[in-house]
């Protein structure tokens, strides 16, 4: 049985590749009845985005479009058809949300902007997840997560003083603007429900994505000091930074903020004399000589593993973590006892792992029913069973091509 948190809301999902699907995804998990409009003619590129299943791509084996697509159901709908457009307006019809994630523009080429919606159903909530915003000079510019990072400032403070600016693993950003537009959402929701009123969210996945940088902007403005690259350092902190441990390309993090977590940090490696150096005796003396701190202080490490390493720091209230392996991650106690990691089967992808959302609700519990769908799997049933669309017709559009 499905979450009651969102029961009873439905959900018009025209939105692809990861940022609003990942938004949809956590109203699909609580209880929404969201149905992607996906096309044959037009893949959503996550489709076609590995890793693979056994390695072998296919349109209905990407892990990558698995994780952000589960519970909910898939059509297929030819938007440059006439009559792909009329079936597009029932599905507003039907719906309480309608989301979109293409530039702006797009939604209204094809009439289905929310001036166009609200003539189908006054109430309708719909968001716009684009890249910089509906509006503005800028507005226009297509693109993804991969160079939103570069454009939010992201890649500026990431790798080494002395080198070129390296890329965040990912498209960053698509991790963040889900949930603040899925915050949004809700805050819709509850205005409709006191109002009866629906109305237009326009989101800039760049302004939620500047959200996260504040005191890189607050240094800016108070003090005119422009962040840089700093590797693995920390201002606040030292020694803090990722130390080789044994083992093959293992690492452990480590960082020391207070004179307290110094003191604990020496008793671990035994006292040795260097700690007790005038050179370590400060924080700014060990910023001071941080390069001579990390080779003492890897010089200990490197005969233990990350976990041991690990370990004895945190038992002293020292702040050290693993570098984690997606294996390391998969297998770790923590998540395996809050069951972070479920099992379901899917038609072509077999049993295949996935994750719920991080906050466990005591009442209403996310819960997954259905693994993500194959393209078009659920044609007949949104169309005939939630629109309530005549078999004959049904069968009329499928022949007339307005389901490619």
């Amino acid at each position: 049985m499905a979450s009651e948190v969102f029961k009873g809301i439905k959900v018009a999902d025209f939105a692809w590749v990861s940022v609003g699907p990942r938004t949809s995804e956590y109203l699909a998990e609580y209880g929404a009845t969201v149905v992607r409009i996906e096309s044959r003619r037009h893949y959503d590129p996550l489709r076609t985005t590995g890793p693979y299943r056994d390695n072998k791509p296919g349109v209905n084996l990407s892990g990558f479009y698995a994780r952000y697509n589960l519970n909910k159901y898939s059509v297929t709908l030819n938007l440059a058809h006439p009559k792909g457009v009329e079936v597009a307006r029932l599905l507003v019809k039907w719906a309480d949300i309608v989301t979109d994630s293409f530039s702006p523009g797009v939604m209204r080429r094809w009439g289905l902007s929310y001036e166009d919606l609200v003539k189908i159903k006054p109430d309708i909530i719909m968001m716009s997840a684009s890249l910089l915003g509906q509006t503005g000079p800028s507005a226009g510019v297509a693109g993804f997560g991969l160079q939103l990072t570069s454009i939010a400032g992201f890649h500026h403070l990431v790798g080494w003083p002395d080198r070129a600016p390296v890329t965040i693993y990912g498209a960053y950003t698509d991790a963040l603007a889900p949930r603040l537009q899925l915050a949004a959402l809700v805050a819709a929701l509850i205005y409709r429900r006191k109002t009866g009123k629906g109305q237009y969210l326009d989101v800039s996945q760049l302004e939620c994505a500047l959200q996260f940088l504040a005191p890189v902007f607050l240094d800016y403005v108070a003090n005119g000091r422009v962040w840089n690259r700093m590797g693995n350092r920390c201002p606040y902190a030292a020694p803090h930074g990722a130390f080789r441990c044994q083992g093959e390309d293992k690492w452990c993090t480590i960082a020391v903020f207070t004179d307290q977590q110094w003191g604990a940090f020496a008793k671990v490696l035994g006292n040795p004399k260097w700690t007790n150096s005038p050179k370590f005796a400060t924080f700014l003396d060990r910023k001071k000589n941080e390069d001579e701190l990390e080779r003492l202080v890897e010089e200990w490490t490197k005969d233990f593993t990350p976990e041991e390493v690990m370990k004895l720091m945190q038992a002293v209230g020292v702040p050290a973590g693993i570098v984690a392996t997606a294996e390391d991650v998969y297998k770790d106690p923590q998540l395996e006892h809050r069951q972070h990691f479920t099992t379901l089967s899917h038609p072509e992808m077999r049993a295949y792992p996935h994750e719920r959302s991080a906050a466990i609700l005591s009442k209403s519990p996310g819960k997954f029913i259905r693994p993500a769908p194959c393209l078009g799997e659920h044609n007949y049933y949104v169309y005939t069973e939630l629109l309530g669309m005549p078999e004959e017709e049904f069968i009329q559009l499928l022949n007339e091509q307005v389901f490619d």
